[in-house]
C-alpha cells in the first residue's frame, strides 16, 4: 500500500522569500550590537574584515543552507537526514536551539513593543536605568539588590500580556502557512521596517554632534587589520546575523521551487543584512554624537550595545532630543519590534515545521502544540522578576556554545565527512546565475570551519579564565541549555532512526502531476 503523500507549500514568490530570509536576517542584533562592535573594533576599517567575513564564509554558508534546504526538501531534522541518515541529530540540535532562543526572544519584543508607548510621554522619566531594572522589570529593589537567581513566582503582569499577545499573533502568522503567513507578513514588514528606520535616520542626522558621531564611527584604525582579535568580531558578527547555523535558512530554502535560483538570493540577503546594519551604525552614531555633545563627554563613553543600549541610552537620549522626542522614540522602539518579529517567526518556525514534516502532522497541529508549548515555556520563564538574568545567560550560552558549534558541526559534516559539496555545488549551479567553484569550497571548507574552531576554543579559554568571577548557578544553568539542546538533538535523532520519514511532495510536483494528467485526457 503506498504512503500517504504530504503536500508542502512553496513560496509563492522568489521575492517573498528573499524577504522572508531578510526579515530572519535582520534583527535586534543588527540595531543594538554591529554599531559597539565596527566602534571598537578600528571603526571604518572594521568593513574590511566584515566585508571579507561575509564574502569568505556567511554568502558560502548561505548557498550552503539554501542548497541542502532546496534540495533535500524538508525542514532541518529531514534535510539532514535525507544528506546522511547519521546527520539527522544536527537538525534536531537546531531545533532545540530554536526553541531556546525563541522562549526568550520575544520576550525582549515584548519589552520594545512596551517601551514604543512608554516614548510617547517619556514614562521612564529621569532615570531610565532605574525606571528598567525596578519599575519595569523589577529586577532589582529601591536599594538596588537583585532579586534571587532563581525567583520564578513573581511576574510582571504588563509584561506577561504584552507577551502573550505577540505570542498569539506569531502563532496566527505560522498557522496561517508559508505563503499567506510569513511570506505576506515580510512582504508589509521589510519595507515598513526600513522606511521607519530610515526615517529614523535622517532625524538623528539633523541632531548636532551628529556628525562628530559619525566622524567616531567612520574614522578607520588600519592598526587594528593587525589584530586577529579584529577579524574573529567580523566573522563573529556575520555568523550571528545571517540566521545561520541553526536552521532556519535550511527550514526556509526548503519551501523554494526547484528552479529557484540560489546563489544570487544568497548574495541578496547577505548584502542586504549588511546594509541594513551599516544604516543602524549610521542611525545610532549620529545619536551618540548628539548625546556626548550635550553631556560634554567623549564619545567613547557613550558607546554601548544591547540591552544597555536600546532601553536605558536611548531613553536617556530622547529626554534630551531637541524635538520630536516621542516620535524619535516610536520609531527607534517600534523597529526593533519589526526588526525583531520576522526573526521571531523564522526561529519558531524551525521546530514547527520539524514536528510538521518528520510526523506528518497538519500545520495547525505543529504550531498549536509545538509553538503553543514554546510560548507557555516563555510566558512562564521570561516575565519573571529574574527574567532579565535567565534571559542573559541562555542568550550567552547558546550563542557560544550552540549556534556557532552546530555551525561548524554542519560544515565539516557535509563537507568532509558526508563528501556532498560536488553534489550541492552541482545543484546550486544548476538554476543559478552565479556559479560557485572550488573557491566556494575553500571558502566553506576550509575558511569557515577554521574560524568557528577558533571562536570555540576563544569562548572555552574566556568562559574558564572567568568562571572564578562567575555564580555557580549561571554556569550549571548556561551549561545546561547549551548541553540540553545538543542532548536533545541526539536523542531525537536516535529515537527516530528507525522511523522513516513521511512521503513530502511539494505543491509544484502535485500541479505538475495534475498538468500532465489533464493534458492525457484532453488528447484521449
Amino acid at each position: 500500500m503506498a504512503r500517504e503523500r504530504l503536500i508542502r507549500e512553496n513560496w509563492g514568490t522568489r521575492l517573498g522569500f528573499i524577504l522572508a530570509a531578510i526579515g530572519s536576517a535582520v534583527g535586534l542584533g543588527n540595531i543594538w550590537r554591529f554599531p559597539a562592535v565596527a566602534y571598537d573594533n578600528g571603526g571604518g576599517a572594521f568593513l574590511v574584515p566584515y566585508l571579507v567575513a561575509l564574502l569568505t564564509a556567511g554568502i558560502p554558508l548561505l548557498i550552503m543552507e539554501f542548497t541542502i534546504g532546496r534540495r533535500f526538501k524538508g525542514s532541518a531534522p529531514v534535510a539532514f537526514r535525507r544528506l546522511n541518515k547519521n546527520a539527522e541529530f544536527i537538525g534536531w540540535w537546531q531545533v532545540a536551539i530554536c526553541i531556546v532562543i525563541a522562549a526568550y526572544y520575544a520576550v525582549i519584543i515584548a519589552w520594545a513593543a512596551m517601551y514604543t508607548y512608554y516614548s510617547i510621554g517619556q514614562t521612564w522619566g529621569d532615570s531610565p536605568d532605574g525606571f528598567l531594572f525596578v519599575d519595569f522589570l523589577g529586577a532589582m529593589n529601591a536599594e538596588g539588590e537583585a532579586v534571587g537567581t532563581f525567583d520564578f513566582g513573581t511576574w510582571v503582569p504588563a509584561l506577561t500580556v504584552v507577551l502573550a499577545a505577540i505570542w498569539v499573533l506569531t502563532l496566527l502568522i505560522i498557522g496561517a502557512g508559508v505563503r499567506k503567513g510569513i511570506e505576506n507578513t515580510a512582504k508589509v514588514f521589510i519595507p515598513l521596517l526600513v522606511v521607519m528606520f530610515g526615517v529614523l535616520v535622517v532625524q538623528a542626522l539633523t541632531l548636532d554632534g551628529a556628525t562628530a558621531g559619525l566622524d567616531a564611527f567612520f574614522t578607520p584604525d588600519w592598526s587594528a587589520l593587525q589584530d586577529s582579535t579584529v577579524w574573529v568580531s567580523a566573522y563573529g558578527q556575520i555568523f550571528f546575523s545571517l540566521s545561520v547555523g541553526f536552521g532556519i535558512m535550511v527550514t526556509y530554502a526548503s519551501y523554494l521551487k526547484r528552479k529557484s535560483d540560489i546563489t544570487t538570493s544568497a548574495f541578496t540577503v547577505g548584502f542586504a543584512n549588511s546594509s541594513f546594519e551599516l544604516l543602524a551604525g549610521i542611525g545610532v552614531f549620529s545619536v551618540l554624537g548628539y548625546m556626548a555633545l550635550q553631556a560634554g563627554t567623549p564619545i567613547d563613553e557613550q558607546v554601548s550595545d544591547g540591552v544597555g543600549l536600546a532601553f536605558v541610552a536611548f531613553p536617556t537620549i530622547i529626554n534630551t532630543m531637541p524635538y520630536a522626542a516621542g516620535l524619535f522614540g516610536v520609531l527607534f522602539f517600534a523597529s526593533l519590534v519589526i526588526a525583531g518579529f520576522t526573526s521571531l517567526v523564522s526561529i519558531v518556525q524551525v521546530p514547527v515545521a520539524a514536528v510538521e514534516d518528520r510526523f506528518g502532522v497538519s500545520r495547525l497541529a505543529g504550531t498549536v502544540f509545538v509553538g503553543g508549548g514554546i510560548a507557555l515555556l516563555s510566558i512562564v520563564l521570561f516575565p519573571a522578576t529574574n527574567g532579565l538574568w535567565l534571559l542573559d545567560t541562555a542568550d550567552g550560552f547558546i550563542n557560544r556554545y550552540g549556534i556557532a558549534v552546530a555551525a561548524l558541526v554542519s560544515i565539516v559534516s557535509v563537507v568532509w565527512i558526508a563528501w556532498k559539496w560536488a553534489e550541492l555545488r552541482q545543484d546550486a549551479n544548476r538554476t543559478s546565475t552565479i556559479k560557485v567553484g572550488y573557491l566556494w569550497l575553500g571558502a566553506l571548507g576550509l575558511v569557515t570551519p577554521a574560524i568557528l574552531g577558533w571562536m570555540l576554543f576563544d569562548n572555552i579559554r574566556a568562559t574558564i579564565d572567568n568562571e572564578a568571577g562567575v555564580d555557580q548557578n549561571t554556569l550549571v544553568y548556561g551549561w545546561s541549555v547549551a548541553g540540553g539542546a545538543l542532548a536533545l538533538g541526539v536523542l531525537m535523532a536516535l529515537v527516530l532512526r528507525r522511523r522513516e520519514v513521511p512521503a513530502l511532495v511539494d505543491e509544484e510536483e502535485v500541479e505538475g502531476e495534475a498538468a500532465l494528467t489533464a493534458g492525457k485526457e484532453e488528447i484521449q
